[in-house]
């Protein structure tokens, strides 16, 4: 109680989050909007700067890490889950939207153990 993590919730949930440890989740992932987001800074007195940092990516694209993912989800114990990442990759192949799958699949499996509520935006874009 009292934490603040920073960094990929994957390695959080994996290895910090103890089981049956968290009530509820708000779940607000990028959505595959293929933008970058920025950081944008002001100047001392208010004014808007141009100075900014991109603060997140939000493409999505099938690589290694995809690949690495997609193996952990079809060993998952929970065949629905296994089952189903399969047959969208059959559908999908390794396309960028099966990317963002493989990606958001990951986290949400990990939730499995915590026995929480979930409240997530149901959409992806394109």
């Amino acid at each position: 109680m009292g934490k603040l993590y920073f960094g990929d919730n994957l390695d959080i949930l994996r290895t910090e989050i103890k089981d049956e440890s968290i009530d509820l989740i708000y779940l607000d992932p990028p959505f595959n909007s293929k933008r970058d987001y920025n950081l944008l800074f002001k100047m001392p007195k208010g004014h808007v700067s141009d100075a900014q940092i991109t603060a997140f990516d939000d493409t999505w694209h099938w690589g290694e890490q995809a690949e690495r993912e997609f193996a952990k989800l079809i060993h998952h114990p929970n065949t629905d889950i296994s089952e189903m990442i399969q047959a969208l990759r059959c559908f999908l192949k390794e396309s960028d939207m099966m990317a963002y799958l493989v990606m958001m699949g990951s986290r949400l499996s990990e939730l499995l153990h915590t026995q929480t509520k979930l409240l997530c935006k149901p959409l992806a874009t394109r």
